[in-house]
């Protein structure tokens, strides 16, 4: 299997387990300080073969997968649970299995650039999914079903409105 798209991983060992399980090219950021060099190599490769941005699902994955999409629009993005990609002591992309390694990578969405309001925050919190004691694990029931990594509730708002999903699609992926 050959992926068209170069894939934006934090460092060596990602680049390495990827590159055993399929063939593909990777940008490496080495961290959470994204240099002006990466960056605009990512930029050239976003035009010129797109981007899935494949990032460790912990808090600076997020910063460099937030900094990289607000900074060059259209990027893919790929996500993989926690649980899924972490051993006792360390969480990362490559800890994972080539499996679910494979499944996130067959679950990539592009954030709209300019989301419209597809559910408004009244609507969101009518499903559950911010305060309450149910809450968190409402939202990653619906994290899970969207591949979206473990958001908190803000962000679970923002995400479900970047992918253009009304009140009525949420509802349908919390009845499963």
């Amino acid at each position: 299997m050959k992926i068209k798209e170069i894939i934006v991983v934090e460092g060596k060992n990602d680049t390495n387990v990827l590159q055993s399980c399929i063939d593909c090219d990777t940008i490496e950021t080495h961290g959470t300080h994204l240099s002006v060099e990466t960056l605009r190599l990512i930029e050239q490769a976003a035009k010129t073969r797109g981007v899935i941005i494949f990032t460790d699902p912990d808090h600076p994955g997020e910063t460099i997968r937030t900094a990289i999409n607000q900074k060059i629009p259209g990027c893919k993005n790929a996500y993989i649970e926690k649980h899924k990609a972490k051993t006792a002591k360390k969480v990362g992309v490559e800890h994972a299995s080539k499996k679910d390694l494979l499944d996130a990578l067959s679950h990539v969405f592009t954030y709209q650039e300019q989301p419209v309001e597809s559910i408004s925050w009244e609507e969101y919190l009518s499903l559950g999914l911010h305060g309450g004691k149910a809450a968190a694990h409402q939202r990653e029931k619906v994290a899970q079903a969207l591949y979206l990594g473990r958001p908190n509730a803000k962000t679970l708002f923002k995400r479900l409105n970047m992918m253009q999903l009304t009140l009525h699609d949420v509802e349908e992926l919390l009845r499963k």
